[in-house]
């Protein structure tokens, strides 16, 4: 199984990006798939995410609003638009894979099997 996360970048505050997030090893459609995310010198947090039976997706309170998570399971794809970007949404943003975590799960790392390497997002003037 690989996740590979890209679409990262330097945007200004108030800016948008699109992270992707492509996954390959995994059966189509069967695994829930969400965004972490890790500041300097934080803890790896909860973005946004689905189980693998679920098309409604669950959201951090700081993000919610402003960013967007779906997938796209006929290209295992899991994507992450991100809107009206502020410096606390500074990090490296992380994609993760499970067939079998619960909603009440999604917000915790151990819950999750597969991580993709990260892709860094600045958001600076």
């Amino acid at each position: 199984v690989q996740l590979q996360a890209s679409g990262g970048g330097l945007v200004q505050p108030g800016g948008s990006l699109r992270l992707t997030c492509a996954a390959s090893g995994l059966a189509r459609g069967r695994y829930g798939m969400a965004w972490f995310r890790q500041a300097p010198g934080k803890e790896r947090t909860f973005v946004g995410g689905f189980t693998a039976n679920s098309g409604y997706p669950a959201y951090t309170d700081s993000v919610k609003g402003r960013f967007a998570v779906w997938r796209d399971n006929a290209k295992n794809t899991l994507y992450l638009q991100m809107n009206n970007l502020g410096p606390e949404d500074t990090a490296i943003y992380y994609c993760a894979a499970s067939p079998s975590v619960i909603r009440s799960s999604l917000a915790s790392q151990t819950a999750w099997t597969y991580w993709g390497q990260g892709t860094q997002v600045t958001v600076s003037s």
